[in-house]
Order: structure tokens, then C-alpha cells, then sequence
């Protein structure tokens, strides 16, 4: 008797699988047969939450993911880095101290923590870090800096941007580059009226404007072009006449802005800075001796534990993030911080947990390169490695809950992904990855409504 039970209890999960699978099938040819997929590419793969095979179209497609890749990096640094990974910045003088009087540089220097100054966290806005510099100073007794101010961008190597990055995507907040020192996550807000500049969220240093805006339109359509190191900033596209909007930029030189913010912190505590500011680059450029972390270290200021930034890299898409875990899994595995070392590593780890090396082609850390081709099999494979771990927990909570279903979105021009869990209304659980490229049309509504089958 029991043994006819678990026969029929099988069957009608083989045939349940099977009615999904067709249900499956017949919207995603109908998305392939529309008139706006003529000339797209589409990879999908659907698993059972214990990796049974469920339904596949082109699941072995490498394609451009966009933001669904955050998905293999994110789970190669909580693995690797581990939990409770925490980045530090330091913060110390050079030369001696005496009778108040600081006879050196002050000195601060990162392992490239990109959350500091960051708004995402409430212990760790600039206001917070200003606040336990300027006591550290005070308790330290230094109320004059007979030396320079000395922002320390060494620890990660020049390049900030990852090769393959659109130019168009550079001096948008969400191509901000990746520094030994990001500050304020390298972003900064503009409020424009129609084609004029009325304000920026903080003194933006060193930078002059050239405005090709025109008022038009209803919706945001502008672009911002900053280069790294660069002292000239562009902007052109349209905004809406007559209204007030917010437009995101990246810091062109982070370490130089927190520089120069700091320098007004010790004006208005008192504290007297004889030399200039100046950062390790700079020094670097004009041929003189970069003074590497200060030996004298009198802060050490740590960043949120790993799990709380992947938290936010996932759930908001942060690129910042994804590069810089590229760097620092690079740098922490092979004492190498370039984009090509830590993707290296990044294919190797997947490599090693058998997925195909053919079916992930990364070239950055975030998504944000269109050089990223994936297979939807890939991804799958990912999630379903990371729900096997013990940092699964942490993961998935930074999946976002998209029209219902718990998964990472990706959106780049002519690129649409997602990938992510499901259960169904009938218990059943799922995951899944769909990524469509050359849509013409809504490719989000369009995947969505195939997801919808698995509801």
C-alpha cells in the first residue's frame, strides 16, 4: 500500500512539472514569436529547489546579464571574505608630536571600504565619521598639523573602471569608479530647474561645468560626464521645463573631496593645518614620496560587516559595491587589486563549484559592462550552490520582492534579466533565471508574464 501511495504521489509531481513546463513553453514562444523579439536571444532555465530540471530555452546561451551577475559575486565574497568581513580606514600621523604640535602629515588611508560616508547606514554617515575623527584628534592632543593632509588612495591599483564600461555610463552615480578611498559613495546630487544648476548635495572640489541641457520632455533624460582625476564635468541630454529635478554624478576624485572636507572639519574644531591636501596619487604625479599608511595610527574606523553590504548590493543594485569586492577579492587572494585579476578569480571560484567556465564570461563585478555574457543555466547553478551554504541567509535577503516573486533584476539598453526564488501557491519551489537581449518592447512586462506561470 505504501509503495502504491509514493508511486502516486510521484507520478502526479511528474505530471504537475510536466503541466508547468508546457504552461512555460508556450509563453516564452510566444514571446519569441512576437514582432518584437524578431531579431532578440533569450536564455531560460528553471530548476526545483533541489536542482531537478524542470523547463530550458537556450538555457546554455551566453548572453549580456546586466545586473543579474551581482548574483556570482555576491555569493564569491561571502564565501571567501566570509560574514563578518569588515573593511577599515586608519587614520595616524607621520613625523612626532609634541606640545600639541604635530610635526608630520596626517595621514588617512583605506583598504577601500565603500561604505564610508555612505547614507545607506545610520552609524556610518559622513556626520559619523566626522564626529570620531575630530575626537580622536582632540584626545590625541594635536592642535596644529605642521605637515600636509595626506589622503592615502594607494591600496587599490590606478584603474577605477573597469574596461568595457560605456563612457556614457561614467559620470552617472551608478558609474562611479572605485577608489583605495571612496567617500560618500562617490556620488554627488545636483538640483537642476529646468537647465539650471540651483544647488549640490555638498561643495563639489575642483570641478567646472560645461551645460549642454535643453529644457523638453517629462521624464529625467540627461547624462553627466565625469572621467576620473578629470577637473572638467559635462552634462547634456534634456530635463523637464519648469520643474526642480535631482540628477546623480560621480565624485571624479573621491580621496581629494574627503581631503578637502576633512580640512574644513579641522578648520571648524580649531585644529590648524599648515600644509596642503593632498592624496598619494598626487604625490605620486608630481614625483614625490608617497607616505604610504600612517605608522602612528590613532583611528580605526570599520565599515558594516559584509553581510549588511551585500544586503544593500543586492537589494539596490549597487555597482559601486560589486567592483569593489571585485578589487578586494583580487587583492585579498592574490595580492593583486586589478579588474582582470579579481575577475579572474571570480570565474575560477564558479569554476570550482562546476559550472561550465564557457557560461560565464564575466568582465566586471556589478553587471554594468555589456562584455558580461552568461548562460541562464549559470545563474541557476549559482543559487542553487548558495542555498546549499551557511551564508545563504544573507544572501537572500537582499533579494528584492519583485511582483511578487524574490529575485535580482537586471536592466541595461536592450538587455532585461532576472533571476531569483519561488514558491508557488501550491508549495511548490522554484529558481530560475531568464535574461533576453535585442528585446523591442517592455522586456521586463514580457518576462514577467512567463514568470507569472510559476506563480
Amino acid at each position: 500500500m505504501k509503495k502504491t501511495l509514493a508511486v502516486l504521489i510521484l507520478s502526479v509531481q511528474v505530471l504537475s512539472a510536466q503541466n508547468i513546463a508546457q504552461k512555460l513553453d508556450k509563453a516564452t514562444k510566444d514571446l519569441m514569436d512576437s514582432s518584437g523579439a524578431v531579431s532578440s536571444s533569450l536564455s531560460f532555465y528553471v530548476t526545483d529547489e533541489n536542482g531537478t530540471f524542470i523547463y530550458e530555452y537556450q538555457g546554455n546561451k551566453g548572453l549580456s546579464t546586466a545586473s543579474t551577475q551581482k548574483i556570482f559575486t555576491a555569493g564569491a565574497a561571502l564565501e571567501t571574505l566570509g560574514n563578518n568581513y569588515t573593511y577599515k580606514t586608519t587614520a595616524g600621523y607621520s613625523g612626532s608630536l609634541s606640545a600639541g604640535i604635530l610635526n608630520g602629515d596626517f595621514i588617512i588611508s583605506s583598504n577601500g571600504d565603500p561604505t564610508l560616508g555612505s547614507w545607506r547606514y545610520e552609524a556610518y554617515k559622513p556626520e559619523s565619521f566626522k564626529k570620531e575623527l575630530i575626537k580622536t584628534l582632540k584626545s590625541s592632543g594635536i592642535e596644529k598639523i605642521s605637515g600636509n593632509l595626506v589622503i592615502d588612495d594607494s591600496y587599490f591599483d590606478h584603474q577605477t573602471v573597469p574596461g568595457g564600461w560605456p563612457w556614457d555610463d561614467l559620470g552617472n552615480y551608478y558609474g562611479a569608479g572605485v577608489w583605495g578611498i571612496n567617500w560618500r559613495e562617490n556620488q554627488f546630487d545636483i538640483n537642476i530647474t529646468g537647465t539650471e544648476f540651483k544647488g549640490f548635495s555638498y561643495p563639489l572640489e575642483n570641478v567646472k561645468w560645461l551645460n549642454d541641457l535643453k529644457a523638453g520632455g517629462s521624464s529625467d533624460q540627461s547624462l553627466i560626464f565625469t572621467a576620473p582625476h578629470s577637473e572638467v564635468a559635462l552634462i547634456n541630454g534634456t530635463l523637464p521645463a519648469g520643474k526642480t529635478v535631482t540628477v546623480s554624478g560621480a565624485v571624479p576624485n573621491p580621496p581629494l573631496q574627503l581631503g578637502k572636507e576633512v580640512q574644513q572639519w579641522l578648520k571648524e574644531s580649531g585644529i590648524e593645518l599648515t600644509g596642503k591636501v593632498t592624496t598619494s596619487s598626487q604625490l605620486e604625479l608630481e614625483g614625490k614620496v608617497i607616505p604610504g599608511a600612517p605608522k602612528n595610527v590613532i583611528l580605526t574606523y570599520q565599515s558594516p560587516t559584509l553581510d549588511k553590504i551585500i544586503y544593500w548590493f543586492l537589494r539596490k543594485s549597487v555597482n559601486l559595491y560589486g567592483e569593489a569586492l571585485i578589487k578586494t577579492l583580487g587583492k585579498e587572494k592574490n595580492g593583486n587589486s586589478s579588474f582582470k585579476n579579481g575577475v579572474a578569480y571570480l570565474k575560477e571560484f564558479w569554476k570550482s563549484k562546476g559550472i561550465n567556465p564557457n557560461m560565464i564570461n564575466f568582465a566586471d563585478g556589478s553587471g554594468l559592462s555589456p562584455q558580461n555574457y552568461v548562460a541562464a543555466k549559470a545563474e541557476v547553478q549559482a543559487l542553487l550552490y548558495a542555498k546549499k551554504q551557511p551564508w545563504f541567509d544573507a544572501y537572500y535577503d537582499g533579494f528584492p520582492v519583485q511582483d511578487g516573486i524574490k529575485m535580482k533584476s537586471g536592466t541595461m539598453r536592450d538587455t532585461k534579466s532576472f533571476a531569483g526564488y519561488h514558491t508557488s501557491k501550491d508549495g511548490k519551489k522554484y529558481v530560475f533565471s531568464i535574461i533576453i537581449n535585442n528585446y523591442q518592447g517592455s522586456g521586463s512586462t514580457e518576462l514577467q508574464k512567463i514568470l507569472n506561470v510559476l506563480k
